[in-house]
């Protein structure tokens, strides 16, 4: 389904810096759990293909690594666990598919350098010193205050206070050592795939002239990360050693890249952002697909399927304008066209994406025909076959099972959607209503009490 939103719990997370250092695996989950996280088989499609060059080549298995969208505006992207975070933003604001693989790149540079254990470890000494320090300054406060000391009384308050400092430039200092091993490490993934270096430059340039233009200025040893001039200026010297320096991206794929930028722009500005985005060139295949999108969502299904319609006409081969038409007739009511377009996406669809497998089961509950729902059943199983972490479909499902009076089974269907989307205390209720209605270590039982008895990491 067209960015399909999962905010997952209430609590947002302040975006950390950008290209940021590896986030401990202990709070993976967690984050996962609190950020506003997108689902698009378009984009998802788009990033899994930029990086999966650059895993195998840091020696790393890219079934094992999952590549998370936040849906923020901010240049933004950090690890935790085996993800890779990436902001919609920074796709957005990447010209080129080249700066969007730079950054990945660096982020797979945390991953293989196991960053974040070494991290933790980090945190742990800076912890140490930070008591260290404390308790050496109260021995001097006391020692002060016992011989009638007050300048020694007052130094060893001084030094209580500064533990915490010391102990923070002493993580920062290791982060922005850390941080520069990613940019190596970036450096020679892209030479092994005989990718450019440039945009990993260029993301640099446009950090610094963000910096520049709002007036942002940092204390470099206050910071855990390298200024972003001092980046640039290693980065220039080792990029422009690269043999494919001054390498190209293939035309197919800046124009994956601009439709996806355009579809980012139209669901997070509309029509305004998406002017804002192409503003040079309007008549592109990306800013009418932008427009279609924006038309779309501005409750004008009418115009909205006529734009998409004459970008199908175009380009027929293209997966991502029949899941937008199936998205506007769905929409306006129209659930078997719905679901005969999201089948032609899928059929399509090279990524084999099971979101848009789903999303023809889904077109089909939303028409609400009893007839209809056991094939509805079916497609939106056969999605979730292929992708079991998508939460929106166990709704989905859930009303099918609803509609054909098998209760037990919608229950089931509503926790493991809760389940997928770190809502595990409503999981769990769901299941144990569920286990209810099914026979005792039956298929369906089992899987409910798997629900109710797995524990949960709450850190």
């Amino acid at each position: 389904m067209v960015f399909l939103f999962k905010r997952l719990f209430a609590k947002g997370m302040t975006a950390v810096l950008a290209l940021t250092i590896a986030m401990p695996a202990a709070e993976a989950q967690t984050a996962r759990r609190s950020l506003p996280v997108v689902r698009d088989a378009e984009i998802e499609s788009l990033i899994r293909d930029y990086s999966t060059p650059i895993l195998k080549a840091a020696g790393l298995s890219p079934s094992r690594v999952e590549i998370v969208l936040v849906n923020d505006l901010a240049f933004n992207a950090f690890v935790a666990g085996r993800r890779i975070f990436i902001n919609t933003g920074t796709i957005l604001d990447s010209e080129t598919p080249n700066e969007t693989i730079g950054v990945l790149a660096h982020e797979v540079g945390h991953l293989a350098g196991g960053h974040q254990e070494r991290l933790r470890e980090q945190i742990e000494r800076a912890k140490t010193i930070a008591v260290v320090a404390s308790l050496l300054g109260a021995g001097v406060a006391v020692a002060g205050a016992a011989g009638g000391s007050s300048g020694a009384a007052a130094i060893g308050s001084g030094l209580m206070g500064s533990g915490g400092g010391i102990a923070q430039r002493s993580l920062f200092a290791y982060q922005r050592t850390e941080e520069t091993t990613a940019d190596r490490s970036a450096l020679t993934y892209l030479l092994k795939t005989q990718q450019s270096p440039k945009g990993l430059l260029d993301s640099f340039a446009g950090l610094m002239r963000k910096n520049m233009l709002s007036g942002v200025s940092s204390d470099r040893y206050v910071s855990s990360h390298p200024a972003p001039q001092d980046r640039i200026g290693f980065l220039q010297t080792a990029a422009k050693e690269s043999p494919y320096f001054d390498k190209v991206d293939p035309p197919a794929l800046q124009l994956r890249h601009d439709l996806a930028r355009a579809k980012i722009a139209a669901y997070n500005g509309g029509a305004g952002q998406v002017r804002r985005a192409f503003g040079r060139n309007l008549t592109s295949l990306p800013a009418r697909y932008g427009d279609a999108i924006a038309t779309h969502l501005a409750g004008s299904p009418k115009a909205a399927l006529t734009k998409i319609d004459a970008l199908i006409a175009e380009s027929p081969g293209t997966p991502w304008f029949h899941e937008v038409r199936g998205e506007i007739l769905m929409a306006a009511g129209r659930s078997d066209e719905a679901a005969a377009a999201f089948s032609k996406a899928a059929k399509l669809d090279p990524s084999d994406s099971g979101i848009l497998e789903a999303a023809v089961g889904q077109a089909l509950v939303t028409g609400g025909k009893p007839e209809r729902m056991k094939d509805a059943i079916s497609q939106i199983r056969k999605g979730l076959e292929r992708d079991p972490g998508n939460s929106t479909a166990y709704q989905f499902l859930a009303m099918a099972y609803g509609k054909t009076g098998d209760v037990g089974a919608a229950e089931l269907a509503t926790a493991e959607g809760y389940w997928e989307a770190g809502n595990f205390r409503q999981a769990k209720i769901f299941a144990a209503r569920a286990q209810q209605k099914f026979r005792p270590n039956s298929p369906q039982w089992r899987q409910a009490q798997d629900i109710i008895t797995t524990k949960v990491n709450r850190k």
